[in-house]
């Protein structure tokens, strides 16, 4: 992570998961690696929406938190496959909630989803 003039504020849980999957597609990326081993076009592909660019970004700020893992095959051209780490499996059942969550919503805008506790 990059050195920054003003330091972030990580003083609470909740400013530190934000920090880890804050971002507008960090939480689909740990989703999507979740059901396997995911290369780059597999997951821009899965969110088309989303640039290049940002992907590589938020891959990058993910693997630097330790929740995913990058391995590059040493094959022409380069071939590279990403994975959940434990410490992204430990995510899981706070992604699945969001997922829940969202998809309750979706399907009914107008009543409050209702989840189990984790």
């Amino acid at each position: 992570m990059s050195n920054r003039k003003i330091p972030k504020d990580l003083d609470c849980g909740m400013a530190m998961i934000m920090e880890i999957i804050g971002g507008k597609w960090k939480p689909c990326l740990i989703h999507n690696i979740s059901r396997g081993l995911k290369r780059p076009s597999e997951l821009q592909r899965l969110n088309p929406k989303a640039t290049r660019r940002v992907l590589y970004q938020q891959l990058s700020e993910l693997e630097e938190h330790g929740i995913i893992e990058k391995v590059i095959f040493p094959v022409l051209p380069p071939k590279v496959e990403y994975s959940l780490t434990n410490l992204g499996m430990s995510l899981l059942p706070v992604i699945k909630i969001m997922d829940d969550w969202g998809t309750q919503y979706l399907e009914n805008p107008d009543q409050h989803p209702t989840l189990k506790t984790a």
